[in-house]
C-alpha cells in the first residue's frame, strides 16, 4: 500500500487480472459446478497460467514471489464467482508455499515445477478424525526405517483427497505434543495411500472432499519438509496465511450477494413502490456494506502484517479471520432475507454462497479457536 488505505498500482493491476479471468471464466459456469458437483480441473489449471497456483512461491522456484495481500486480493476476486474454487487454489498454494519455503534443493526441484504449473495439485493434510482444533493431538504415525518412515493413520476433511497428486501431510514421528510433528510430502500413487468416499457436503460442491487413509506407506526420508520436529511450527505459519485467504473468500462472496442485493432491490417493486424505497431496505444495505468495508479494512492490514513478519502477524490474522468469516457469513444471510422466497432458489445465486460460506467459520481453525488465539496474544503482552 502506498498509503495506509491505498492499493498500488501493482496491486490494482493484479486485482483486475483477477476479476477478469472470475468474470470469463468462473462466474459463468460456477452454478452448474454446484449443482452437478463438478471439479473444474481445467479452470483450476488456467488459474495457474496466470501464477495463481504459486501466489507466495519464490521466483527462484517459478512462482510470481507475492506477497499475503496481493493473495488475498486475487482470493476475494475469485471467491466473487466461486468461493469453493477460490479456497480450493488457495489450499493448493498453501502446500507450495510450504515446500518452497522450508524443503530441501531437492524437494523443491522434484515438486514445484509441477506444483506451479497445476500440472500436479497438492493438498495439505492436518486435521485427522480425532483431532480438529487440537491440532498437535494427531495420530497419523512414521516411524523411521532405514531410508523410509513407514506412514500409518487418516486425514479427515482433505480438500481434492482422490483427485489431488500431491499431499503435503503432518505425522507423529516422535513425542506426543507439538515438537513430536513433522511434515512429509507423499504422492497420491504410493502403496499404501488410499482414499475414502467422497463426502457428501452442504457447500463446496465444486471440489472432492474425503479422507486420506496410510497403510503402511513407505515414504523416503527425502520426502520430509524441514528437520524432524518441524512441522508444526510450519503448520501454523502455513495456517495464518489459510486464514487470511479464507477471509478474503468471504469478502468476496459477500461483496458479490451485496451487489446482487443492491440490483435486487431496486428491480423488486412491493405496495406500489421499488423495495431499496423503504427505510428498513436501505438501512439493511448500508449495514451491510459498513460490515464489509470494516473486515475488508483489518484484513487487509492483517495481510500486510503476515507478508511483514510482524511480532502480532498471528493475532491480526485471527482477528480478520474472525471477523471477515462471520460478516461474510451474515452479509449473504441477509442478501437472502432481501430476496424473500426468491433468495432460497438455486435460480438467484444467493443460497449457494449462503451455503459456501457457511464453512468458512469452521476451518483454518474454528472462530471460537480465533478467540482464543486473540485473548491468548492480548494477555501476553
Amino acid at each position: 500500500m502506498t498509503t495506509q488505505f491505498e492499493l498500488t498500482e501493482d496491486q490494482l493491476a493484479i486485482q483486475e487480472a483477477a476479476r477478469k479471468f472470475t468474470a470469463d471464466r468462473i462466474t459463468p459456469f460456477a452454478a452448474e459446478w454446484d449443482e452437478k458437483h463438478i471439479f473444474p480441473r481445467d479452470t483450476i489449471k488456467e488459474a495457474a497460467d496466470l501464477g495463481f497456483a504459486a501466489i507466495y512461491v519464490s521466483e527462484e522456484s517459478g512462482g510470481i514471489g507475492l506477497g499475503r495481500l496481493e493473495a488475498a486480493l486475487i482470493m476475494e476476486a475469485m471467491a466473487y464467482g466461486c468461493p469453493s474454487t477460490s479456497a480450493f487454489i488457495s489450499i493448493h498454494n498453501m502446500a507450495a508455499w510450504m515446500i518452497d519455503t522450508f524443503g530441501s534443493d531437492d524437494l523443491k526441484s522434484r515438486y514445484l515445477p509441477d506444483l506451479v504449473t497445476m500440472d500436479k495439485i497438492a493438498s495439505y493434510c492436518l486435521t485427522e478424525p480425532g483431532s480438529g482444533s487440537d491440532a498437535a493431538a494427531l495420530k497419523t504415525k512414521a516411524v523411521l526405517d532405514g531410508d523410509h518412515y513407514v506412514v500409518n493413520g487418516s486425514k479427515q476433511f482433505i480438500s481434492g483427497a482422490g483427485a489431488n497428486d500431491v499431499y503435503v501431510t503432518m505425522v507423529r514421528t516422535g513425542e506426543d505434543g507439538p515438537k513430536g510433528i513433522s511434515c512429509l510430502v507423499i504422492d497420491k500413487d504410493t502403496p499404501g495411500v488410499s482414499f475414502g468416499a467422497n463426502e457428501k457436503k452442504l457447500g463446496w460442491h465444486s471440489q472432492p472432499t474425503a479422507q486420506v487413509i496410510f497403510d503402511n506407506a513407505r515414504i523416503p526420508v527425502a520426502n520430509r519438509v524441514g528437520a524432524e520436529g518441524d512441522g508444526f511450527r510450519f503448520a501454523m505459519m502455513g495456517l495464518d496465511g489459510g486464514r487470511l485467504n479464507i477471509g478474503a473468500c468471504s469478502l468476496g462472496g459477500a461483496q458479490r450477494c451485496l451487489d446482487e442485493a443492491v440490483a435486487y432491490t431496486n428491480d423488486r417493486k412491493q405496495f406500489g413502490k421499488r423495495i431499496n424505497e423503504f427505510q428498513n431496505t436501505q438501512f439493511m444495505l448500508a449495514d451491510m456494506a459498513t460490515d464489509l468495508e470494516a473486515a475488508r479494512a483489518l484484513l487487509y492490514l492483517a495481510a500486510a502484517k503476515v507478508s511483514a513478519n510482524a511480532p502480532d502477524k498471528t493475532k491480526f490474522a485471527a482477528m480478520a479471520k474472525r471477523l471477515s468469516t462471520d460478516s461474510g457469513s451474515k452479509i449473504v444471510n441477509d442478501a437472502l432475507q432481501l430476496f424473500g422466497g426468491y433468495g432460497y432458489l438455486q435460480d438467484y445465486p444467493i443460497e449457494r454462497f449462503w451455503r459456501d460460506l457457511r464453512v468458512h467459520s469452521i476451518l483454518e481453525g474454528t472462530n471460537q479457536v480465533m478467540r482464543m488465539i486473540v485473548a491468548r496474544e492480548m494477555l501476553r503482552q
